[in-house]
C-alpha cells in the first residue's frame, strides 16, 4: 500500500507545529511555508451563507475565527509560532508571511530578528479591494503585504516565468523593421502630468539632443527650470 503523502491537521497551530517537529521528524525538511495569520483587528470573522470565500467581519453568519489578540500580545503570539516555523524550514527554505499595513511593519521587525535582516527578500503587495466605503480621514486601505524571507543565503527560488507564445510576441512587439525584426515603441515621458504640460512641447529636445560632451541640452522653460 502506498504511503500517504499529505497531512491535514485540525488543532491549535502551536501544538500542530510541535507535532510536526517532534512526532513527524520534519525539523529542517520543509522548503516552503506560507502563512496567513490574523491581523490583530480585534474583530470576529464570519462565514456568510456557508461560503468560506465570503469570510468577513460582518455581524451576520457563523464565526469562522476570532481575531481578538491585539497589540504586543499578538506580536508575542506570532513570534512563538514563527520560531517553530523557522525550525521546520530547511537551509534552502523560504517563508511568506501574509499581513496588512497596520500590523505588518511590526511583524517585519520581528521577522528581521528571527530570520535576519540579510534574509529579507521582498515585500509583495497584494491589492485586496477598491477603496469603497472608506470613511476614515486618510487614503484608502486597499492592500495587504506578503513578507518573503529565506532561512539562509541560498534559497530555492524558481522565477515565475513562462516562454512567450508567438501571439505574446506579436502583441508586445507589433512593429516590424526593414530587416523583418519585431520591435515596439514606448513614450519617453511619464504618463499624465508631463504629457499634457509645458514640457511636452520640448520632449524631443529635452531627451534626445546632446551637447558635444554628452550633456543634455535643455530648452528654456518659463517655470521650474533654468536656461542651459
Amino acid at each position: 500500500m502506498r504511503e500517504m503523502q499529505n497531512l491535514l491537521i485540525q488543532a491549535e497551530n502551536a501544538i500542530a507545529l510541535l507535532f510536526l517537529l517532534n512526532d513527524k521528524n520534519l525539523k529542517g525538511k520543509i522548503d516552503l511555508i506560507y502563512i496567513d495569520p490574523p491581523f490583530a483587528t480585534n474583530n470576529h470573522f464570519t462565514i456568510t451563507n456557508g461560503r468560506a470565500t465570503t469570510i468577513s467581519n460582518s455581524k451576520n453568519g457563523d464565526i469562522a475565527y476570532s481575531d481578538k489578540v491585539v497589540g504586543m500580545d499578538f506580536i508575542e503570539f506570532l513570534k512563538q509560532r514563527l520560531v517553530l516555523l523557522k525550525e521546520l524550514l530547511s537551509e534552502q527554505g523560504s517563508i511568506y508571511v501574509h499581513t496588512d499595513c497596520k500590523i505588518g511593519h511590526y511583524v517585519k521587525v520581528m521577522l528581521d530578528e528571527i530570520f535576519g535582516i540579510q534574509n529579507f527578500r521582498n515585500e509583495i503587495t497584494r491589492i485586496k479591494c477598491n477603496p469603497k466605503n472608506f470613511k476614515r480621514m486618510g487614503y484608502g486601505n486597499i492592500k495587504d503585504m506578503i513578507l518573503f524571507y529565506s532561512k539562509g543565503k541560498n534559497p530555492i527560488f524558481n522565477e515565475p516565468k513562462i516562454p512567450y507564445t508567438p501571439q505574446d510576441l506579436e502583441k508586445r512587439f507589433p512593429k516590424i523593421d526593414k530587416d523583418k525584426r519585431r520591435y515596439t515603441t514606448v513614450p519617453i515621458h511619464a504618463p499624465g502630468e508631463v504629457e499634457s504640460g509645458e514640457c511636452s512641447k520640448h520632449l524631443k529636445v529635452c531627451y534626445l539632443q546632446k551637447g558635444g560632451i554628452g550633456a543634455l541640452i535643455l530648452p528654456h522653460l518659463s517655470v521650474g527650470t533654468k536656461k542651459v
